[in-house]
C-alpha cells in the first residue's frame, strides 16, 4: 500500500531526529507549490553528521516507505543536501546555510507540520503568519 506525501515527511524527520539534526521542520506547501507536497528542513553541526542524517533518511525511507529519491543533490562537503523524493523535498542543511537560505522565511505563509520530536523546532520559534499550523497524524 502507497504511503501518503505526509507520512513520508514523517518518516524522514524521524530519521533526522534519530541521527540527532536539529531544528527539524516540515512544511505543508498542498497549497501553495505545484513543485512537492512537504519540505522538510533540518540542521546539522558538520559534514560527518549531515552525510550520516542523509543516508539515515535514505534507509528509513527505503525500508518503510519503499521509495528511493528522484536524486540527492549537494553532497562531498556540501553546506547544504537536498533529497528529493517528488512529492516531499528534504533539506539537510549546516547551520551557517539554513540561516543564510531561510527557506522557512521564504515559505513563511506554508502551514507547519507538528512534529513530536526531540530535535523539532519549538513552537515558539516557528515563523508562522496567524496559526497556520497542523498535527502530524500517526503513521
Amino acid at each position: 500500500m502507497p504511503v501518503t506525501s505526509l507520512e513520508l515527511a514523517k518518516v524522514a524527520a524521524l530519521a533526522a531526529d534519530d541521527k540527532k539534526a536539529f531544528d527539524i521542520l516540515a512544511l505543508d506547501l498542498t497549497d501553495k507549490s505545484d513543485v512537492c507536497d512537504y519540505f522538510v528542513i533540518c540542521t546539522v553541526s558538520n559534514n560527518p553528521m549531515m552525510d550520516a542524517v542523509v543516508e539515515a533518511i535514505e534507509e528509513k525511507v527505503r525500508i518503510n516507505c519503499h521509495e528511493k529519491p528522484l536524486s540527492v543533490e549537494g553532497r562531498a562537503g556540501s553546506t547544504w543536501v537536498l533529497v528529493d523524493y517528488g512529492s516531499v523535498v528534504i533539506h539537510v542543511f549546516r547551520e551557517e546555510s539554513r540561516e543564510f537560505y531561510r527557506l522557512e522565511r521564504l515559505w513563511g505563509d506554508a502551514r507547519h507540520v507538528h512534529l513530536d520530536l526531540e530535535g523539532a523546532t519549538p513552537e515558539e520559534d516557528w515563523v508562522v503568519e496567524g496559526e497556520q499550523f497542523q498535527d502530524m497524524p500517526e503513521v
